[in-house]
C-alpha cells in the first residue's frame, strides 16, 4: 500500500472531520487503507463506528459533532441546545436530543444521552443546521428551544425556563414574534406569558 494513497486517505479524513469507515469506503478508500492509518495511529477511535484524524483540532462542541455523526435523525434540544445559544448557566451531564416518538432509542458509548420524544410541529419546526468540525448538526432555535423549556418544564426545572426567557429577551430582541409563534406550536403561550410580563 503506498504512502502517497495513505496520505490521500489521511488528508481526505482530515478534510470530513469525525468520520464513519463506511463514509470513506463510498468515496474510494479501502478499509485495509483504512486500518493501516489506524494502527499507525495517524487516525483514532472516538466511539462505536466513528474515527477522526490524530491531528483533528477539537473544539468546545466537539461532542455535538460526535452525537451528530452517530444520530443523524436527532435534533438537540433543551438543555443542550441552551447551552449552543448561550442562554444558560447550566452544563448538562447528559447531551439532550429529540427524536420522533416511536423512534428507536441510540445505544452510544459516550457520551450519555437524554432523549426528549418531539412529534408533529414540535418536532419539524425551528431546526436550525450548523457546521461544526466537518459535521452538519440540527439543532432548535433559540426561540424554539425557550418554548421547548417551557413545554418540558417538569424535566428541565421551570427555573431553568424563566433564566432562558430572560437571556433570550436580552440577546434576542427582535425575535419577540417568532418566540411567540413557537410558543404557540408548543402550546405554552399562556403557561410563558406571566413570565413575559414580568420581564417587560
Amino acid at each position: 500500500m503506498s504512502a502517497q494513497r495513505n496520505n490521500q486517505a489521511l488528508h481526505l479524513i482530515e478534510q470530513l472531520g469525525i468520520v464513519r469507515p463506511v463514509e470513506l469506503k463510498a468515496r474510494g478508500i479501502s478499509m485495509a487503507q483504512f486500518y493501516s492509518l489506524v494502527r499507525e495511529g495517524l487516525v483514532q477511535r472516538q466511539a462505536r463506528g466513528i474515527y477522526m484524524a490524530r491531528q483533528h483540532p477539537i473544539t468546545a462542541q466537539h461532542m455535538l459533532a460526535q452525537v451528530a455523526k452517530q444520530v443523524p435523525a436527532g435534533v438537540f434540544c433543551l438543555l443542550t441546545a441552551l447551552r449552543f445559544h448561550g442562554l444558560t448557566t447550566q452544563a448538562p451531564a447528559e447531551t439532550w436530543i429529540a427524536l420522533p416518538e416511536k423512534a428507536r432509542k441510540p445505544k452510544l458509548d459516550y457520551p450519555r444521552l437524554r432523549v426528549a420524544r418531539f412529534s408533529g410541529a414540535a418536532l419539524s419546526e425551528g431546526i436550525e443546521t450548523h457546521c461544526l468540525e466537518g459535521v452538519e448538526i440540527r439543532v432548535y432555535s433559540a426561540a424554539k428551544t425557550v418554548a421547548d423549556c417551557f413545554k418540558y418544564r417538569n424535566k428541565v426545572g421551570i427555573d431553568v425556563a424563566v433564566e432562558a426567557l430572560r437571556d433570550f429577551s436580552q440577546q434576542y430582541r427582535g425575535q419577540a414574534t417568532e418566540l411567540a409563534r413557537c410558543a404557540r406550536i408548543c402550546r405554552v403561550a399562556r403557561v410563558m406569558q406571566p413570565y413575559l410580563d414580568a420581564i417587560a
